[in-house]
C-alpha cells in the first residue's frame, strides 16, 4: 500500500480470525482486517480502498489522538471475538463479564465523523496511487452501506468503531466523479482477489453461521446459538473459531465438561492462540480441577500477558491447591489492577482472612 505521508512507519498487515465484518488500525502502524470483511468485498480495489482508510488513520494520527483521549476499546485481535467494551452493547460487555475475560494489548479506537472523512479522503487517494480504479472506493462504500441495511447485526461492530452513513457513501461518489473520473477505467482485480479468498469462500456458509450463532450468544439465546455453531462445525470440523465459540456456549450453559472438550480440541487446532486456553481454565476451575486450571492459566499467560484476571485465576487454584501464600502473592498483584467487582472482593476477603491485610 502507498504510504506517502508517513513512510517513515513500520507497517504490517494481518488477517484477524474472526467473523464479524471490521478492520482497525493500531497505533504504531498494524492494520487487520478479518475473515468476515474479506467476505464481503468483491474486489481487490475495494481491499486496496479499505487497507487505505485504515493507513488514513494512521497517517493523520487519528489513533495516536484517540489514545491521547482515552477513548479506547479493548478486543483481542489475535483471536476470535471483541471481549470488551462499553460502545458495543451489554452483550459483549456480559459475556466478558462471565468468562472473566479481557483483551489485553490490543486498542481499538472510535473515530469521529471527522476522522472517518479524513481517512476516506486519504484511503480514495492511496487507492488510485496504488493503480487500481477509483471505483473500488465506491464499491466499499456501497457494500458498507447496503450491508447496514441488510444485516446489521453483521456490522454493527464496525459501525461502533467507524460511524457510517449515507453521506458518506454519496461523498465518495462525488469525489470520484469530480477528480478521479480519468481513473474509472481501471481494473479492479476482481478475478484476482476472488482466485486468492477461494479458500474462504468455500466456508463462507459456516462463517454465516458463525455469525448468527454470535449474535444468538450475545442475546443468550443458546439453543439457537448451539444449532448455528453445530452447521458451522459440519461445514468446518477444524475451524477454531467454531469451536471456541461454541466452548463458550457450553461454558455459559454451565456444561464444562462439553466446554473443556470443545477448547482442547480448539487447541490443538491453534495451539498458540490465548482464548482456548483461558476457557479451559476457567472450566477445570468449575469442575475443581485445580492444577489442571494453573496450566492453563499459565499457558494462556504466555501467550497473552497483561490480562489482570489471569493473575485472579491463578491466584484462585492455587487457592484451590491449598498453597495460600502464592495465591496471596496473585490476589494481590491482582487488587493492585482490578479493585472493583465479585474478582477483587473473593482475592480481598482472602487477604483478610489469611493476615495478609489488617481491617
Amino acid at each position: 500500500a502507498d504510504r506517502p505521508h508517513r513512510p517513515q512507519m513500520p507497517f504490517s498487515f494481518q488477517v484477524v480470525n474472526a467473523t464479524y465484518v471490521n478492520a482497525y488500525a493500531f497505533p504504531g502502524g498494524s492494520i487487520a482486517v478479518t475473515r468476515g470483511i474479506l467476505l464481503q468485498l468483491d474486489n481487490e480495489a475495494e481491499l486496496s480502498a479499505l487497507l487505505g482508510h485504515e493507513l488514513g488513520h494512521v497517517n493523520a494520527r487519528h489513533t495516536a489522538q484517540q489514545m491521547s483521549k482515552g477513548m479506547l476499546t479493548q478486543a483481542v485481535i489475535g483471536g476470535i471475538s471483541v471481549a470488551a467494551g462499553a460502545t458495543l452493547g451489554a452483550g459483549y460487555g456480559q459475556m466478558a463479564s462471565q468468562l472473566g475475560m479481557l483483551g489485553a494489548g490490543a486498542l481499538l479506537a472510535s473515530y469521529s465523523r471527522d476522522n472517518e472523512r479524513e481517512a476516506d479522503a486519504l484511503g480514495l487517494e492511496y487507492t488510485v496511487r496504488n493503480g487500481y480504479g477509483a471505483d473500488g472506493f465506491v464499491g466499499l462504500m456501497d457494500m458498507l452501506r447496503n450491508l447496514s441495511k441488510s444485516k446489521p447485526s453483521y456490522i454493527e461492530l464496525m459501525f461502533a468503531t467507524h460511524p457510517m452513513s449515507e453521506e458518506r457513501y454519496q461523498t465518495a461518489v462525488q469525489e470520484v466523479q469530480r477528480n478521479y473520473g480519468e481513473n474509472r477505467n481501471r481494473s479492479l482485480y476482481r478475478e484476482r482477489y476472488q482466485d486468492n479468498i477461494a479458500g474462504l469462500r468455500k466456508i463462507e456458509g459456516a462463517i454465516d453461521d458463525l455469525q448468527r450463532g454470535e449474535a444468538d450468544l450475545l442475546n443468550q439465546r443458546y439453543t439457537d446459538a448451539d444449532r448455528h455453531f453445530a452447521r458451522a462445525l459440519k461445514i468446518a470440523p477444524n475451524d477454531y473459531v467454531a469451536l471456541v465459540m461454541s466452548a463458550k456456549s457450553n461454558y455459559l450453559q454451565k456444561k464444562y465438561a462439553e466446554a473443556l472438550s470443545l477448547a482442547r480440541s480448539a487447541q490443538k487446532v491453534y495451539p498458540e492462540e490465548a482464548q482456548a486456553w483461558h476457557i479451559s481454565g476457567i472450566a477445570n476451575i468449575q469442575t475443581r480441577k485445580f492444577e489442571a486450571a494453573y496450566a492453563d492459566f499459565e499457558r494462556y499467560d504466555t501467550l497473552l500477558p497483561g490480562n489482570p484476571h489471569t493473575l485472579f485465576f491463578k491466584g484462585y487454584a492455587l487457592e484451590g491447591m491449598d498453597n495460600k501464600e502464592a495465591a496471596a502473592d496473585h490476589y494481590y498483584r491482582f487488587l493492585q489492577q482490578v479493585n472493583q467487582g465479585e474478582e477483587a472482593r473473593h482475592a480481598y476477603q482472602r487477604l483478610v482472612e489469611w493476615g495478609y491485610i489488617k481491617q
